[in-house]
């Protein structure tokens, strides 16, 4: 699954996972005063936001885009020497395309937050009669969300394009990888299933499921320090009173808890998803060698092996009854959860009509990233399943005891 598309797998994920942990650590600590050395005119403190497509041209930006290439170019070279791979192109530099459009999506997010503030605030002092809010004056913010929105259309028609050619290619490179083994495999049952649907579907899931795992981390580096700075306006928690960074320690815990609940509600789903594939598997077989025998596919083995497949999908239909229950009770409590923390702060009248749109947003992307399990869980567990069969057929050629497939 991995080492068909990537050079080295466990090693490369590893230096990748160290080689980001460095050099976001240095950008942090040491970035501003790299980027103001190399000539960036970057501001000391913080900066007034810049509304509109020029938040995206501003020196803070443009010495990260030089940052970027400068760190993702240098770990490049290094893989491209140490283990070249056939797809190497795809597999390490598209990897890196796609982490740079992801943090560039997610900014596009924080772009249209920053907007919302003198948008919302013009809107609630015109209605309230405060003046000096003028037709030309809407319009303006109004133009500047439609240049926010182009933007955000074309990156992501751009990035839904390269991620879709990516995984093909990764699926390509599986295909490519089970067929040159066909004759150590031709034997195996299901071996046709798993070199033409299941690296499909693995492709599919990951397709989905790998991008909406980098938005939710890319999401949280971007929206983490907004919601701290937001966390100056909240007075106050019901029943709790002041904590430090409200906003911040509500939204970790409220999905900590959401995480764990799901995560215990659905303990038992991989392991029915991984059975199912082993009896369906098992009443197409018969049913298969039925075309071609008479004395197969007769009505009491069809009967028998049926009845597996009907027991297994009424085990799986009443453990998602109750998955359903804890995960749907918490995702609607979810929307009203902010609003619940928020009513002595509105009551006391301490923030705009602005500012409440900021935080509500902030605070939504910030707990639906760290709730990334919850509104993932059903993929999560069709993956596990295909995970668990490609890897079982791998083990026919890599030396591994033989797991039996479904």
């Amino acid at each position: 699954m991995f080492r068909s598309f990537f050079p080295l797998p466990r090693l490369y994920f590893l230096s990748a996972l160290i080689w980001a942990s460095i050099v976001v650590t240095f950008w942090y600590l040491s970035g501003d005063g790299l980027g103001r050395l190399l000539g960036f005119d970057l501001p000391e403190g913080e900066a007034d936001p810049v509304i509109g497509i020029g938040y995206f041209v501003t020196p803070q930006f443009l010495w990260f885009y030089c940052y970027y290439a400068i760190v993702s170019g240098l770990f490049a070279i290094f893989w491209f020497h140490y283990s070249p791979h056939r797809w190497q192109w795809w597999s390490v530099v598209g990897s890196q395309v796609i982490l740079f459009s992801t943090y560039f999506s997610v900014q596009v997010s924080v772009a249209i937050n920053e907007w919302r503030r003198p948008f919302f605030d013009s809107v609630q002092n015109a209605l309230g009669d405060e003046g000096g809010v003028t037709a030309e004056l809407l319009y303006g913010l109004l133009l500047d969300f439609a240049s926010i929105a182009f933007v955000a259309i074309v990156v992501l028609v751009i990035t839904n394009f390269f991620v879709k050619h990516y995984v093909f290619r990764w699926r390509t490179a599986m295909n490519d990888y089970y067929v040159s083994r066909w004759e150590e495999v031709r034997n195996i049952e299901g071996a046709s299933q798993r070199i033409q649907e299941d690296t499909m579907r693995f492709a599919s899931i990951v397709e989905d499921l790998g991008v909406k795992i980098i938005d939710s981390i890319m999401t949280l580096f971007a929206f983490l320090p907004v919601l701290f700075s937001l966390s100056k306006y909240v007075t106050e928690f019901p029943l709790i009173g002041d904590i430090p960074a409200p906003l911040f320690n509500a939204a970790l815990t409220w999905s900590i808890f959401g995480t764990l609940v799901v995560a215990i509600a659905g303990a038992k789903l991989p392991g029915l998803y991984f059975r199912n594939q082993r009896v369906e598997a098992a009443y197409r077989k018969e049913l298969v060698y039925g075309e071609d025998h008479e004395d197969r596919a007769q009505p009491p083995t069809l009967r028998e092996l049926f009845g597996n497949v009907r027991k297994n999908y009424f085990r799986l239909y009443f453990h998602y009854c109750y998955f359903d229950i804890f995960r749907y009770s918490y995702l609607q409590a979810d929307n009203i959860f902010v609003y619940v923390i928020l009513v002595p702060t509105i009551a006391a009248g301490a923030i705009t009509f602005g500012i409440l749109q900021q935080i509500l947003t902030a605070f939504g992307q910030v707990s639906s990233s760290f709730q990334y399990l919850v509104n993932s869980w059903s993929t999560i567990v069709e993956l596990q399943s295909i995970h668990k069969r490609l890897a079982a057929f791998e083990a026919t050629f890599l030396g591994r005891e033989v797991i039996e497939l479904p």
